[in-house]
C-alpha cells in the first residue's frame, strides 16, 4: 500500500456534510472530512483551528483529518 502525506494547515470555511475548506502552507486549500471515529466523538472543529491532515494519493485536492493541533484562540 502507498504511503499517504500528511501536512498541517488552518480550517478557513466550515462546508456542508462535515466537510472544511483547509489551507496549507502555500496557499494551497484542500477539502477535508473527520473520520466517522471522531464524529462519532463529536469532535467540534471552528474557522482558524489548527489540524493535521493525511492527503489523498489520488487527488491531491482531498484530505482527511487526523488530529486538531490547536483551537482558535486557545493558542
Amino acid at each position: 500500500m502507498a504511503e499517504e502525506r500528511h501536512a498541517e494547515g488552518v480550517i478557513v470555511e466550515l462546508l456542508p456534510s462535515v466537510l472544511f475548506r483547509v489551507r496549507l502552507e502555500g496557499e494551497h486549500f484542500v477539502i477535508a472530512h473527520l473520520p466517522s471515529t471522531q464524529r462519532a466523538n463529536f469532535v467540534r472543529l471552528r474557522v482558524g483551528d489548527r489540524v493535521r491532515i493525511a492527503l489523498s494519493i489520488q487527488d491531491r485536492t482531498r484530505g482527511r483529518i487526523l488530529e486538531l493541533m490547536s483551537h482558535a484562540g486557545f493558542a
